[in-house]
This record gives C-alpha cells, structure tokens and sequence, in this order.
C-alpha cells in the first residue's frame, strides 16, 4: 500500500497520539542532574541529564525549585507531552524530590574542600586592591556581553582608564588552559594594575573551567592582584574564593575599579564656586575697608586742615597786631634820626634831621624847627 503524504499537523498529532496512549510513560519518575533553569510568569523550564544524555523538562508549579537550584541531582515525577504546534517533546513535571548533590557539584565541594585545607583560601594571602588603577587586565571572551558591559562602566565612570583584553575561552574544551595560561601572562605584564577574569551567568557546567585546580593554582601565584566576575551574583566558583575579591558582575568589577570622575568634577566645580565666593567674599570685605579708610582718611585731612587754618589764622592775627604799622594807624609816628629809632626827646640831637614815619608815608623835620618842650 502507497504511504499517504501528511502535514505536518498530522505528523505532530500522530506522534503526540502515540505518548499519549502508551500508559508506561504516564506518571513515571526520572532521575537526573539539573541545569539550564529558567523562569516564565507561568512556567519553569529545565533540562535534567546524566553522563550521556539530556531530556527538556517544564513544571508548572512556580515552588518546585525553591529546594533545588543548578547542579542538583533530582528525581521528578511526571508525563511526556508532545506540543503539537511546536512539534517539542518535553516531559511535563508535577512533583521533584531531592536525590543527592549532582557530581559536578560533589567535584566542586571536594576541590574546595582541598584547596581551602592548603591555605589558597587565606585572606592573609589577599592582594590589595590598587587605589588608583590605569590599566584593566581583562580575561574574557572576545564576544558576548562582558566586555561591552565592562567598557560601557569604565567608559562612563573614567574614560582614561585602559582596558587590555586577553581573550579565551570561557567554557568547553581547553578553556581551563587558556585562562589559566591568560593569568600567567598577565601575571609579569607591568603595565596592568589589576586583573580582572569574567564571564556571563551559566549552569555549573557551563562554569566548571573557574572551578579547576589549574585554574586556581594559576590564580593563587599571580603577581597581580585579581578580581573574579565570574556569572552572576548567586554562582560561586573556586576561583571567587582563591582571587583577592569577588564581585558579584563583570559590571560591578568595573565599578570597584573605576573613580567616577563626575564626581571628582563635581566637587571640582564645588570647590572652585567655593573659592570664587570667598574671593568676592573678601574682595568686597577689603573694598569696604579701603572705602571706610579712605573716607577716615578724608575726614581725618579735612580736620587737619581746618586745625592748621585756625592756627594760620591765630598766627595771622598775631602776626597783624605785631606789625608796626597797624600801630601807626592808631595815630603813632615812629621818628627815627641817623637811622636809629629815638624814642625819647632828650636823644634828640638838634644839628641832624629827623625822619617822622606815618603809616602812609615819611615827613623829613629840620634841626631848627625841632624845639624841645
């Protein structure tokens, strides 16, 4: 018998007809390890895996992962539900119950466990942080979002900031090497100030290569000091706890290392509208002291003159009623004979003229006509 041509609607229906009428798949447990968490309004989608494979799941209880999180080996109850308009098998789980620490896990435990016991995790072995930093040693992919994140804060908050991208791989095959390897190189490079290695947000697999002893020995004998920014705030990885501070964002890395020279301008601007007001402050302070000197000093001149014009004028006065002649005007004469003033008649010599002087003018006596009395 020729096969029938279907749609692709019908494909879909026939396979979903197909799960949903096989009784064994219904209501059935699986166990696995969690990854891949995401969260809609109505929905949580997850995938669970073992050593060699991996099945989507969705759960429609929002409180089913309030116990569990990436990483964790669980064991779920549920049916697999074929949608038809997206043709997607996705097993659709109802119930999730603890069943021990996933094995990426239990390795990130016991590297912790180790290395922590050797002293990597030491603060006594921390690094400061370089207060004034120009140049950011930055291990990262060439791609992706870290590496705007982390140009666009510097950008904002210091533009003269460096940043020297060393690029490598963040997850998969030789990505541990190439980041311990980055470190290294880093590591004697003088013109860094600090290093800082980060990546996005990811599974526990997708950050297993900061979770390696490579890794983290390479980090523990870096020269530089480091910063981890590795996934988001709530990931932890072996290298927050080997490097000399953790932030929670590559974004937040760049804050921790950047001044935010806005502020440092604003204060600037603050400063110099300070030193302006007080400069106008004093100026105007001084100009009213000059003015107020001035005018004492106008007032004090003003009171010296009319002091030396009283005494000029007492002196003038003085002067007026010493003058001879302001005596002659009062009906005196001075006589004079031979040049010599004669104030007493019996001096009168009879043979020399004598010189009668009036305030307006001289009369010459003859000897004869002078006659004593």
């Amino acid at each position: 018998m020729p096969l029938s041509t279907l749609t692709v609607t019908q494909y879909n229906t026939y396979i979903k007809q197909i799960f949903d009428a096989e009784e064994l798949l219904h209501n059935i447990k699986i166990v696995g390890e969690v990854f891949g968490i995401s969260k809609t309004r109505n929905a949580i989608y997850f995938s669970l895996k073992d050593e060699t494979s991996a099945i989507n799941c969705v759960s429609f209880i929002s409180q089913i992962f309030d116990n569990f999180e990436e990483g964790s080996k669980i064991t779920v109850t549920g049916s697999p539900n074929y949608y038809i308009k997206g043709g997607r098998l996705s097993f659709v789980v109802n119930k999730a119950e603890k069943f021990g620490q996933g094995e990426l896990y239990m390795q990130f435990l016991m590297m912790k466990d180790k290395l922590e016991k050797e002293g990597l995790f030491d603060a006594k072995n921390k690094k400061p942080i370089p207060k004034d930093v120009k140049t950011i040693g930055v291990i990262t992919s060439k791609d992706g979002a870290v590496i705007h994140d982390i140009y666009s804060v510097c950008s904002r908050r210091n533009p003269s900031v460096n940043i020297a991208i060393y690029p490598t791989k963040v997850q998969g095959k030789n990505a541990e090497e190439e980041i311990a390897k980055a470190i290294e190189d880093l590591s004697n490079f003088d013109k860094i100030d600090v290093i800082v290695v980060a990546r996005g947000g990811g599974s526990m697999e997708d950050l297993s290569a900061y979770n390696t002893e490579r890794v983290a020995r390479a980090t523990f004998a870096c020269n530089k000091p480091i910063i981890s920014a590795v996934g988001h705030e709530t990931d932890f990885t072996i290298i927050d706890f080997v490097s000399d501070l953790r932030a929670p964002t590559p974004s937040a890395a760049a804050e921790l290392l950047t001044e935010d020279v806005s502020k440092r301008r604003t204060q600037f601007e603050n400063l110099l509208f300070s030193f302006k007001n007080n400069i106008d402050k004093i100026s105007f302070e001084l100009t009213a002291k000059l003015q107020t000197a001035k005018e004492n000093y106008v007032k004090n001149v003003d009171m010296l003159l009319r002091d030396r014009e009283y005494e000029l004028a007492l002196l003038d006065k003085t002067l007026i009623g010493l003058d001879p002649k302001a005596i002659l005007k009062r009906g005196y004469a001075k006589v004079e004979q031979n040049g010599k003033v004669v104030d007493k008649a019996k001096d009168i010599v009879l043979s020399s003229k004598l010189d009668i002087l009036f305030y307006d003018g001289k009369v010459v006596a003859k000897p004869e006509e002078v006659k004593n009395v």
